[in-house]
């Protein structure tokens, strides 16, 4: 299993999010990310500053692997829009 680590940039925008439904449902999803590569809605992005994205209805979890020590990086929490990518 690989530990969650939550950046301060990720952990902010993520309480930036008025609905508290929305901002549980991302936590919880992103929380299931222990359990990499089993996880549903994860994309590898090409040409983009974070390697990976996790879709949790309209809003995307960029974050990034280290295989040596399992760990994941929550980078940021965005709405998906027309700059998210």
């Amino acid at each position: 299993m690989y530990e969650i680590d939550w950046k301060n940039k990720a952990a902010k925008q993520l309480a930036k999010i008025g609905d508290k439904d929305t901002r549980d449902e991302i936590f919880n999803t992103a929380e299931t990310l222990c359990y990499y590569p089993d996880v549903r809605h994860i994309k590898k992005l090409t040409k983009h500053k974070y390697p990976y994205r996790l879709k949790v209805g309209r809003y995307r979890v960029f974050f990034e692997v280290s295989n040596t020590v399992k760990i994941i990086h929550i980078e940021e929490v965005k709405k998906r829009d027309d700059r998210t990518y």
